[in-house]
């Protein structure tokens, strides 16, 4: 039977997701590292999982409201305010999602009508245009170059701006690059958002992870633009809980309720277990200075600035990266495209990064290697990677 007819070819004409292409290739391969998937190699915190095992044991297996705890969004709303200086009702303007990929999902649902063009920073995350794609919108690439730390310019995204644009999402510290972005950069970024009256999708999920001296500035704290934005955050990358999926999305009250409005027909609400892991994060790290944020913040700059100067060792030009956990070196010298370089390299030494160009085409020529990976394993993949690069040379 030919179901062509059935599908919905704009979705399906969708590619698969890049990153997950080559660690499913990884995984199948015996004693293959992978350098892959973004996922901390840190287990949640014990007192963050004995909250979630204690909330079973009380028998606390129902759902909960549409919008998350209270408990939660209160410790969520004390969060932003301490950390960031930006300050948001737990009860109107915070929504806990399935993750920070679902509070992205809905924010483009949220605000899209069919033809509504999107400005998407490139390289970025894998799922950026397609989730403006699955909306009925049309993402529009904004090149950001290695030359400019890959930050993104506003001289360069006011070019690309036209009268059908309406959205602009901003994600730093930015994967796959690494790259922050400073103060001046963001103000001059709301410079352009006033003049052009858009609005903003803010992911930060990476936003405790900033090194050498360098702090994360959330967007939505630049003069006038609280109002412009929907901030979004989560636990899986600074508080080791990817497996949990708990997320949340923080803006205007009008806005936040047309995408309750989507997460309780869709989702109903995010895992109950999930959520009291959360509120206990949240609150003991607000308790202990996040503590256990900082302990992996610092293991993974020690593994950041291995890596960087193992690839540059080996030859490569490679950007120093001041936020995430990856780094993004150029391959151009060995003369192979990013595809090659990534296909090559896991079938001659069970190595898998992420071709540049799986997060746009100003990614090709780069690959993306995550270091949250333990180190042993790093210095085993760098040591393979520089037998591959010589043999290339």
């Amino acid at each position: 039977m030919n179901y062509d007819q059935y599908l919905n070819s704009r979705i399906a004409a969708v590619p698969p997701s890049g990153i997950r292409r080559f660690f499913d290739l990884a995984a199948s391969r015996k004693d293959a590292i992978s350098l892959g998937v973004g996922e901390p190699d840190f287990k949640t915190p014990y007192l963050f999982r004995d909250a979630a095992i204690n909330s079973l044991l009380d028998g606390e297996t129902q759902y909960t409201g549409n919008r998350g705890l209270i408990e939660l969004r209160n410790e969520i709303s004390l969060y932003l305010s301490g950390r960031y200086n930006i300050s948001y009702r737990p009860e109107t303007e915070i929504l806990v999602t399935i993750g920070a990929s679902e509070a992205i999902d809905v924010a483009l649902r949220a605000l899209i009508t069919d033809g509504d063009e999107v400005l998407v920073p490139d390289p970025s995350y894998v799922s950026y245009a397609p989730g403006v794609i699955f909306a009925g919108g049309v993402p529009v690439p904004v090149e950001t170059r290695q030359e400019d730390n890959f930050r993104l310019k506003a001289e360069t995204l006011e070019k690309m701006i036209t009268p059908k644009s309406k959205l602009l999402i901003l994600p730093y510290p930015n994967n796959p690059t690494g790259a922050i972005m400073e103060k001046e950069d963001l103000e001059a970024i709301a410079r352009v958002v006033r003049e052009h009256d858009l609005l903003v999708i803010s992911d930060e999920i990476y936003s405790e992870l900033v090194y050498g001296g360098h702090t994360h500035v959330a967007f939505a704290s630049v003069p006038d633009m609280l109002e412009r934005t929907i901030t979004i955050n989560g636990f899986s990358k600074s508080f080791a809980m990817t497996g949990w999926r708990v997320g949340y999305a923080c803006g205007p009250e009008e806005i936040i309720t047309v995408m309750n409005k989507i997460h309780q027909y869709a989702i109903m609400c995010a895992p109950r277990q999930g959520q009291v892991a959360a509120t206990a994060a949240l609150r003991i790290g607000r308790e202990n200075n996040y503590e256990s944020v900082a302990v992996m913040r610092e293991s993974y700059d020690r593994r950041r600035r291995l890596m960087v100067t193992a690839f540059r060792d080996m030859g490569l030009e490679c950007f120093v990266p001041y936020g995430a956990f990856y780094v993004f070196p150029s391959i151009q010298r060995t003369g192979m495209s990013s595809e090659e370089f990534c296909s090559e390299l896991l079938k001659e030494k069970n190595v898998a990064a992420v071709p540049g160009n799986a997060f746009g085409a100003s990614g090709e020529g780069h690959i993306r290697c995550c270091y949250a990976t333990a180190v042993d394993k790093i210095n085993v993949a760098l040591e393979r990677i520089g037998d591959f690069v010589a043999s290339r040379s």
